[in-house]
């Protein structure tokens, strides 16, 4: 018989199969009972019985599918399903037997030894056929170490041994930090260890990967796992957080590469949404530089929020269409225009206003970079500082509930014209005079991410095979994850009065140095592979941020994540003259004047390039990076 026609016929053949094991364990039950010589009188009393136990069992496996399914991949369910219907069937005919035929001789033994047996033939077929697949399909792929004997890493495994083909692992055992799991085995797989053991088993075993199988892992455990792996080139990989699980399920399929994200202190998750879906719901909301990191993930977050209308503004054609794409993908139900127009241009945003009349603003469009600011003066205060004035103007006109600015921690004691200008910014937003629109700043330190920011620039050196650039090896910088902080900025939103800065708690800063290492580890490779080279601090860098000037009062708000403070305020009508003679020296040649200017603004700013060769103290040698400071001079 061909194969095909074994596939046109299964259905049937296991039916035949199924009768033939009910049958030939009945008789086995009376074989049993009777020690190997089975009376006539029962021999009789089997053949008369046998019928009617073929039907019942035949009719309760039915509604079980025990006729069905692919018994390569026999599990618990299957297993249960075969003595539910066994024992159920067996009560069945036990009732026939004794009550509806009045059959009392038929042995009460036979009753209990031929359910035993049945559910053993039928069990033990199953699992033979899935053993026979399993030994004729040995994969052998990447030697893997799983890290975490729990539930997902015993689904990660159950799943590649059953579907070897489908993936490039050879799972070698368990890693677990509980003492009582040591020594056990799971699916056949044993418990080598715990995180001490880590450099032995790796160097006996020869594991080309480890995977972290413990979605709710925290930073710390993971930074501690980098640490015991440093000295050996092995990639690790892990599983998505357990938000991001589907009802908890996890498969090969959803392993993915360790990510520098994975090692930051995450924001606790459940902030009230109520309290912002008050004040976005049924609103028309402009967002400003919606193409960039910030903007973008602005729009998609007040997306969800039903505003009645969503006006993405951006002045860079490809970023404005990526969003807008996004958005007729993820979000088709949000009634949006996405419009190019470059906020410095205020005839332009005029016609925004005049036609779209939005009721809250996000301003998120603001150039960032600092050493590329430091080159261009000029258009930093113009796209920063004097595009705000306007939008400000047109926005109070137009009678504007709400307008909240995105500040940035370089606006504290500013060493560049950029943190500068967004200094400047503050100072507007909290001196501005109070009426019916509500004005406020959210300052915070880095995203992760967001274009030419350090770490694509590292992840991108580390493509190309080439030293990763780190200015000085006690630069610090604050870092969170996109739409956490985005998340705070709504928060800050619904929580800030007019003229307060609402500044996201960023948890401690992070050396540049160390994020540099770490990447080197997550890519599998050592530091004598990848060399890391010390460049100096560019104009207008410092060694570390701050989030509150040290005259500030600080306030703890509702959100225990956002702190608020009011600054410094400044007289409305002399900022304003101040602002107008800054928009005076715009068109004059060079930047003396200008930065001038903004020190008359922001006394704080210090145009004065920190020593490249001065780390605090306790820092780690400096000689690379005055070999190559020297060298660059």
């Amino acid at each position: 018989m061909t194969k095909s026609m074994l596939l046109k016929y299964r259905r049937f053949l296991n039916i035949g199969f199924h009768i033939i094991l009910i049958a030939l364990a009945n008789y086995l039950a009376f074989w049993i009972r009777f020690d190997g010589g089975i009376p006539a009188q029962e021999i009789a009393l089997f053949i008369q019985m046998i019928p009617w136990l073929v039907l019942i069992r035949g009719v309760i496996f039915i509604p079980l599918r025990l006729y069905q399914g692919l018994w390569r991949y026999t599990g618990i369910w299957d297993l249960r399903n075969v003595i539910y219907g066994v024992l159920s069937s067996t009560a069945i005919f036990y009732v026939l037997v004794h009550w509806g035929m009045g059959l009392v001789k038929y042995p009460v033994s036979v009753f209990i030894i031929d359910s035993l047996l049945l559910i053993f033939f039928m069990g033990g077929s199953r699992l033979a056929r899935r053993l026979y697949h399993g030994v004729g399909q040995v994969h052998r792929g990447k030697r893997v170490l799983i890290y975490g004997a729990g539930d997902a890493g015993e689904m990660i495994v159950r799943d590649i041994k059953n579907n070897g083909a489908l993936y490039d692992y050879e799972p070698i055992g368990f890693i677990d930090d509980s003492a009582s799991k040591i020594g056990q085995r799971i699916h056949g797989l044993p418990v080598l260890g715990s995180r001490q053991d880590l450099p032995k088993i790796l160097r006996s075993h020869k594991i080309a990967e480890v995977l972290l199988a413990i979605p709710s892992a925290s930073p710390a455990l993971i930074r501690q796992i980098l640490t015991a792996l440093e000295l050996f080139k092995i990639p690790i990989k892990t599983l998505p957080g357990v938000a991001k699980l589907q009802n908890g399920k996890v498969s090969a399929s959803q392993i993915q590469d360790l990510s520098i994200e994975d090692l930051l202190e995450r924001l606790p998750v459940g902030f009230d949404i109520g309290p912002v879906q008050n004040l976005v719901k049924g609103k028309r909301i402009l967002v400003t530089g919606a193409g960039g990191s910030i903007g973008s993930e602005l729009a998609r977050q007040i997306a969800k929020y039903e505003p009645a209308r969503l006006i993405l503004l951006d002045k860079s054609e490809s970023a404005l269409y990526d969003i807008d794409m996004e958005f007729a993908r993820s979000f088709p139900d949000v009634n949006r225009v996405s419009v190019l127009a470059d906020v410095k241009h205020i005839r332009p945003i005029e016609q925004v206003f005049l036609q779209e009349n939005p009721q809250i603003i996000f301003h998120a469009a603001a150039y960032k970079h600092v050493p590329m600011m430091e080159s261009n003066v000029q258009e930093a205060v113009k796209n920063n500082v004097l595009a705000l004035v306007g939008l400000l103007d047109l926005a109070d006109q137009a009678g504007c509930r709400s307008f909240v600015m995105i500040s940035s921690d370089k606006a504290v004691n500013p060493t560049s014209v950029m943190g500068a200008t967004k200094r400047i910014c503050e100072l507007i937003l909290s001196s501005h005079p109070s009426n019916a629109m509500r004005c406020v700043s959210v300052r915070f330190g880095n995203v992760l991410g967001s274009s030419g920011s350090v770490i694509p620039v590292l992840k991108q050196q580390l493509r190309n095979h080439q030293p990763l650039t780190v200015t000085h090896p006690e630069i610090r910088r604050f870092f969170m994850i996109t739409r956490e902080a985005v998340a705070l900025v709504l928060q800050a939103f619904v929580i800030g009065n007019h003229g307060e800065i609402l500044v996201l708690d960023m948890g401690e800063p992070i050396r540049i140095v160390d994020l540099a290492r770490n990447l080197i580890r997550l890519s599998g490779k050592s530091e004598h592979e990848v060399e890391i080279q010390f460049t100096g601090l560019r104009e207008g860098e410092k060694l570390e941020e701050e989030l509150f000037y040290h005259h500030e009062k600080v306030f703890p708000t509702s959100c225990d994540n956002i702190k608020q403070t009011n600054g410094s305020l400044k007289s409305w009508s002399l900022l304003c003259r101040q602002l107008d003679e800054l928009r005076t020296l715009i068109s004059v040649d060079g930047s003396a004047q200008i930065r001038a200017k903004m020190k008359e603004i922001v006394p704080e700013y210090c145009h004065e390039q920190i020593s490249l060769l001065a780390p605090r103290p306790g820092a780690e040698d400096t000689k690379p990076l005055e070999k190559a400071v020297g060298q660059k001079r």
